[in-house]
């Protein structure tokens, strides 16, 4: 999960040399990678892939542009909650707003309080105004990832914050010496694809859910 402060930024920041070939334990199926070892590692120390700060000016974006395109965020789904930044600031600036959050991590859950779920296998039955997946989407393998999407769609009736790391990305983005590499690397087309069947791209890794119908100029969003 980057922060924005610079082009060239980490990701999940872990050993240099780790290499793609470790994707595998990026699974669903190895929860255990996200541990209180991983934690301490990338959350806590120097280089922790985000500040409270930082995740502050990201959902104070992200509310605010969702109030212009005309969603009213009265719910939230934060999936792959982590620390549970998002949370923290939602009860201060929008203490009305339902908020769920919920992560793979048995360790993410009993620390921080979310509800242990796999997106690749699970969706709610109630719908969302506001659904977050940042930094997911990269460490599951492709019939994974491609469930995820779905089950993200069906439950997204408003617009989803999405940020995942593509092969792109990696060659031309990411800072390689401090990113986690250990994910699958898929092109923006694979994912493009895939979010298409239920959303349209807003840009600044907003994507509008179908089914809200939400009116768009023709500069606004990717058509078709």
């Amino acid at each position: 999960m980057p922060p924005r402060a610079a082009r060239r930024r980490p990701a999940r920041s872990i050993d240099p040399s780790a290499t793609a070939t470790s994707a595998r334990r990026a699974s669903p199926d190895a929860p255990g990678r996200f541990d209180a070892a991983y934690y301490r590692r990338h959350y806590r120390g120097k280089d922790r892939v985000h500040s409270a700060a930082e995740i502050a000016r990201l959902a104070s974006g992200v509310c605010g542009l969702a109030g212009w395109l005309g969603v009213e965020v009265r719910s939230v789904l934060d999936v792959g909650a982590g620390t549970g930044l998002w949370r923290s600031w939602l009860r201060r600036h929008r203490p009305a707003v339902a908020y769920r959050s919920v992560d793979v991590s048995p360790y993410a859950c009993a620390r921080y309080g979310h509800e242990l779920r796999d997106i690749s296998r699970w969706r709610a039955r109630e719908r969302f105004d506001l659904v977050v997946c940042h930094g997911v989407l990269h460490y599951l393998d492709d019939r994974a990832a491609a469930r995820a999407i779905d089950n993200l769609g069906a439950m997204c009736r408003g617009l989803l914050y999405l940020e995942v790391i593509t092969r792109g990305d990696l060659e031309t983005v990411v800072d390689l010496e401090r990113t986690d590499t250990a994910m699958h690397r898929r092109t923006g087309a694979w994912y493009r694809r895939r979010l298409a069947r239920h959303f349209v791209q807003v840009g600044a890794g907003l994507w509008a859910a179908r089914r809200a119908g939400l009116p768009f100029y023709e500069l606004e969003a990717a058509r078709g």
